[in-house]
């Protein structure tokens, strides 16, 4: 077929590959998917990297102000471009596939700033770079043409999620549980929502760095020993982001060390370091509870994804917060947790190249159906 852009571009099923590094900053996950209009997806392979501790850190800087920005998120850019590189040939070669049967590469981008309301979101990529390295079309900036229509840039991941997880007379909920966590609702009806509703991991991981020196509570264990304090999950819950009607997202820009600083203040003598991190589990937990009790109460299934999904006292407690709803990581529907997003954006990168909207103007608020994303030839 010939794409609205003139490009000719195949509708049987292709090979596409997806990156994601998300807001949790712990690394980039890969996968190669089999995908065509209309069919379910498959996921061929998965490779993953973790981030070396510099780029890390600086990718977690890069969400504040500080000196010579511009030259900084360059030079990351570059570094992420050469550790997506590495991913590539590693799916590459596990699957035995070669470059040029790979139609695209979907490549995400780290995230630093999220400002809809203002008007721009950004993502640090180097695609021409990637292209170059990879001698793979690469698509990238998927967000900023949504947020150009008026809508949020996130969560873009819904129309896959419906793609693949949707049942048929059910209504059934996904979870990405990333540094922030997001809602896709697959209504029975055929009709799709979503939103983010506040932190996931980001603020537990910030907590776990800060006392123990690790960068992630493995399976929520130290959250799991300690005390919710029901003062201080009341004060977090009284933030007004909570309350505010969707289309909405959110990120660093909201939540950050500095927000849960000014909380604790009033609670530094009484809550313990442990019992912090509990209650921060209480409100990633809550928070997405009452998002769905209000937004879809006949839900019947919640498919949970992302790293968070490895957390066992995190869905401990979002299965004690929605009794009557089967709460399970996405591996039983098919596609193992951590490799949802990158095939979203490897789903994406396809919508791309034939012509075809990624967003949901319902879950964003754009304006429209739009194409989203930049191409980068080989």
């Amino acid at each position: 077929m010939t794409t609205p852009y003139g490009w000719r571009v195949s509708t049987e099923p292709g090979l596409f590959i997806g990156l994601m590094s998300g807001t949790s900053l712990d690394g980039v996950d890969g996968v190669l998917l089999e995908s065509a209009p209309g069919t379910p997806p498959r996921v061929l392979a998965h490779a993953a990297r973790a981030f070396p501790a510099g780029l890390r850190a600086e990718f977690l800087a890069l969400n504040t102000a500080g000196f010579d920005e511009l030259h900084r998120s360059a030079l990351a850019a570059q570094q992420l471009a050469d550790l997506y590189a590495e991913v590539v040939a590693i799916l590459l070669r596990d699957s035995g596939v070669s470059a040029a049967s790979v139609r695209a590469i979907g490549a995400h981008g780290q995230t630093v700033r999220h400002r809809p309301d203002l008007g721009y979101t950004l993502q640090i990529n180097a695609p021409a770079l990637l292209a170059e390295r990879c001698g793979i079309a690469v698509v990238a900036d998927f967000r900023s043409r949504d947020v150009a229509a008026g809508g949020q840039g996130a969560p873009l991941v819904p129309a896959f999620h419906r793609a693949v997880f949707a049942v048929a007379g059910a209504d059934v909920a996904v979870l990405n549980l990333g540094g922030f966590a997001n809602l896709s609702l697959l209504f029975a009806d055929g009709s799709t929502l979503g939103f983010d509703t506040g932190p996931g991991n980001a603020l537990l991981d910030y907590w776990t760095q800060r006392h123990l020196g690790q960068p992630y509570d493995a399976q929520g264990a130290w959250a799991a020993g300690g005390a919710v304090r029901a003062d201080l999950l009341a004060q977090f819950l009284a933030d007004p982001y909570f309350s505010r009607a969707a289309p909405k997202s959110t990120g660093r820009d909201d939540f950050h060390p500095a927000w849960l600083e000014r909380h604790l203040s009033a609670h530094a003598a009484q809550a313990s370091p442990q019992d912090v991190q509990a209650t921060l589990a209480a409100l990633t937990a809550h928070s997405v509870a009452e998002a769905l009790r209000r937004a879809m109460p006949g839900v019947c299934e919640l498919v949970i994804c992302g790293g968070g999904a490895r957390n066992t006292d995190l869905l401990r407690r979002l299965q004690q917060a929605l009794p009557g709803v089967t709460c399970r990581p996405s591996d039983h529907s098919g596609i193992p947790a951590e490799q949802v997003e990158a095939a979203a954006f490897a789903w994406l990168a396809q919508q791309t190249l034939l012509g075809l909207p990624g967003n949901l103007p319902a879950v964003t608020g754009a304006a429209g159906p739009r194409v989203l994303g930049a191409v980068y030839p080989a």
